[in-house]
């Protein structure tokens, strides 16, 4: 369906209006998703409204710490369906399909985005999904919370490589600095997600590294991950998370 498009203060004023609200995570879960998800419906649940995440079945170790507090218990039934950091219903896990007709929300930065949902969010300058997010929850009137800026912190650092991606900008830094003025730890969040390698990432790294091609006098390597290297080495999704940055 084509719906309309919304600003920040149209989608806070929508959100306002709804309860009993689902959120929607993307397949292969990243930090920005899981993230922007997680900080909507804390916000909406310290609103007093009914706000639960659709259990991902993909989600990682990784990112599961700051989903899991608000998984919807089995059974729970939804007035409202709204997706965060989605640009497309074919990137909807399995066990979201029954919404796929019903999302009246979606939130994202992709210029991807397909405009499946009533109501879109749009701000496809934003790095990522979670710098939208966060002004929704001004725009709301909510309290950022140390968990709060904390999932938001975990979305915007995802989705930036650290603050290092070329999507990076000063807004980006700005509203990192706002969230630690929250008193969240991001030494712990920063070296558990951009810091610590598994023995069978690394081992999947040096391979990688070893059998990489290099053309136009070395300008131009081809890095390959062969499936039969994931079952050799038993890698799980977390070690093969964001393996494709290494190139």
């Amino acid at each position: 369906m084509s719906g309309h498009t919304l600003t920040v203060q149209e989608t806070a004023s929508y959100l306002r209006t709804l309860d009993d609200v689902l959120l929607l995570t993307h397949v292969r879960p990243d930090g920005d998703t899981v993230g922007s998800a997680a900080a909507l419906c804390r916000a909406l649940r310290g609103m007093g409204k009914a706000a639960y995440l659709l259990p991902n079945p993909e989600i990682t170790g990784t990112y599961a710490p700051y989903a899991e507090p608000y998984w919807a218990s089995e059974g729970f039934v939804p007035e409202h369906i709204v997706s965060a950091d989605i640009a497309a219903l074919n990137l909807l896990p399995d066990n979201a399909a029954a919404y796929a007709s019903r999302v009246e929300l979606t939130i994202d930065h992709h210029g991807s985005q397909e405009f499946f949902a009533a109501e879109t969010c749009l701000d496809a300058d934003a790095a990522a999904c979670g710098e939208i997010v966060y002004d929704v929850i001004r725009a709301l009137g909510a309290s950022v919370t140390p968990e709060i800026a904390m999932a938001l912190y975990v979305a915007v650092s995802t989705d930036t490589g650290c603050f290092v991606y070329t999507n990076t900008t000063a807004r980006t830094h700005r509203i990192a600095a706002e969230l630690m003025d929250c008193g969240i730890d991001v030494g712990a969040v920063n070296k558990a997600l951009f810091r610590t390698k598994s023995a069978v990432r690394l081992a999947m790294e040096a391979r990688m590294v070893a059998d990489m091609e290099l053309y136009d006098n070395g300008r131009v390597v081809v890095m390959s991950i062969p499936l039969s290297l994931c079952r050799e080495l038993h890698a799980t999704e977390a070690d093969i998370e964001e393996l494709s940055s290494l190139a």
